[in-house]
């Protein structure tokens, strides 16, 4: 019973989209002449049709909400055709497929002024912004005490170029040789989405010519879907410090993800931490 109500909703959804996104359309925002007989408003069903290059009577049945398969291409075209934006089209595909659209990974510079408000407002957890190319592109001032990311050229920020070429982050991250070939398979699921990006391919070709260990890690193709866990930094005037970390999604259509680290409570070396943080941020 409830799955029959769930698809009958589903089917109820579709068609009022569909219906209401036709409607809101007028045949000239088309390249259609306006005609003068019209009995309801915006685009009929044929014309919606003939623009997204199906029959009428299989528009129909998608309309009706009958159980037809389609295929992104076609809902793709269909979405153009209503002059959807994304987040129609996202739902457009949730309704009619039961999952979001493929989205091409893109590699974005820009960081909201809020997702900076929030990193300043973290002063114990250090916090760094990172794009689909894993290039760094804002922090807080715990972060940059720690990994120094100021103190490089911007292009050489990117975490994964620092984790095989920077020998400070390498003294930083307790057991490296562990941490590094993890972190790299959680860097290769970025760079499946984006492979046709040429600055992804140009960072894989830089460092597989700098880096033996890059060079070996990589002709594994290993896969780690999880970028969380415990992880044991050193920091200087503190010692090593057990954090719990995790990466959080700041902006999905832009691929800006904040990875963030808190240190685990009641350590000892978690409350020099603090104090340490306390008088970096002054």
């Amino acid at each position: 019973m409830g799955e029959s109500r769930t698809l009958k909703r589903t089917r109820n959804d579709l068609e009022a989209f569909l219906r209401t996104r036709r409607e809101r359309l007028k045949p000239q925002d088309v390249g259609l002449p306006p005609g003068r007989r019209r009995r309801t408003p915006g685009l009929r069903r044929e014309e919606v049709a003939a623009l997204a290059g199906v029959g009428v009577t299989w528009y129909t049945w998608l309309e009706q909400g009958r159980d037809i398969g389609v295929s992104a291409e076609f809902l793709d075209n269909l979405s153009r055709t209503l002059r959807l934006d994304a987040a129609e089209r996202r739902h457009l595909f949730l309704l009619t497929q039961d999952r979001p659209p493929v989205e091409p990974g893109q590699t974005w510079c820009e960081v909201p002024a809020m997702v900076r408000r929030l990193l300043d407002d973290l002063s114990e957890r250090p916090c760094y912004v990172l794009n689909l190319r894993w290039d760094v592109l804002a922090w807080n001032t715990v972060a940059d005490r720690i990994f120094h990311f100021s103190r490089l050229p911007e292009s050489e920020r990117n975490l994964l170029w620092m984790l095989f070429t920077d020998l400070e982050l390498r003294e930083t991250i307790d057991d490296w040789e562990h941490q590094a070939p993890a972190i790299l398979s959680s860097f290769r699921r970025d760079y499946a989405r984006a492979d046709d990006d040429p600055t992804f391919a140009s960072l894989v070709k830089h460092l597989d010519q700098v880096s033996t260990d890059f060079h070996r890690w990589w002709q594994r193709h290993d896969v780690n879907a999880p970028c969380q866990g415990r992880r044991r930094l050193n920091i200087p005037g503190v010692g090593g410090v057990e954090f719990d970390h995790i990466m959080l999604i700041a902006d999905d259509v832009r691929h800006l993800r904040v990875v963030y680290y808190a240190a685990l409570e009641n350590q000892d070396t978690s409350r020099h931490f603090s104090a340490w943080c306390d008088h970096a941020n002054k």
